[in-house]
């Protein structure tokens, strides 16, 4: 059986963390999350933005029903309409093509995004149109698989760290980078902890 990507992470941060480490005892280590890098993941960001995990992924067949691969091409063979009727709003239509077209022209080098360092690779990623700091770090998160990326202003993320540290406000996104800080350099393990913990852990399960 391969080893599970986050357990010497995680395990590290229980040592430091008894919050952690009662919840990791309660709840068990999350599922790999990873995806791919180039196109796709970054398209099927843009998709999921503002919708429900199930939105998303019904959102994301019908998009790419049909291409196989799915390519920038892919989409710059649809207009902005025929878009609308596989189920984008305008606004995700015109990321979408503005994306595709970003790549095809050259000016979003996915290459040499894999060789910048975190904030170098996000500064690139949020030149691109509907692509924020946080999208951009679920980028790197999740497809370059970079281990110290925490993205702050996710809301289930703050929403599972109240919980997690029995907190009386739910903290914003400057207050959870500081709370996050001790856990350097595994805080992509703990935000993957995070949102498993948000989705699994009992309302009482706590460390108070």
């Amino acid at each position: 059986m391969p080893r599970h990507p986050y357990r010497l992470a995680l395990n590290k941060l229980a040592r430091v963390d008894p919050h952690i480490a009662a919840a990791l005892a309660e709840i068990g280590l999350p599922a790999p999350r990873d995806r791919p890098m180039g196109f796709p993941s970054l398209a099927r960001i843009i998709v999921g933005q503002q919708v429900s995990t199930a939105s998303a992924r019904a959102m994301w067949e019908k998009l790419t029903a049909g291409f196989d691969p799915f390519t920038p091409h892919s989409i710059l063979s649809l207009t902005a309409d025929e878009l609308r009727a596989r189920g984008m709003s305008r606004q995700k239509a015109a990321y979408l093509l503005g994306l595709a077209l970003d790549i095809v022209e050259r000016r979003l080098d996915l290459d040499l995004i894999q060789t910048l360092d975190d904030e170098a690779a996000i500064a690139a990623l949020t030149k691109v149109k509907g692509f924020g700091r946080w999208s951009a770090e679920i980028y790197l998160l999740f497809s370059l698989r970079r281990p110290d990326v925490f993205p702050s202003g996710d809301l289930a993320l703050a929403v599972a760290m109240q919980r997690l540290k029995g907190l009386r406000k739910r903290p914003t996104p400057e207050r959870l980078i500081k709370l996050v800080e001790p856990w350097r350099p595994h805080r992509g393990a703990a935000a993957l902890f995070l949102w498993h913990f948000h989705h699994n852990a009992p309302f009482d399960a706590r460390e108070k």
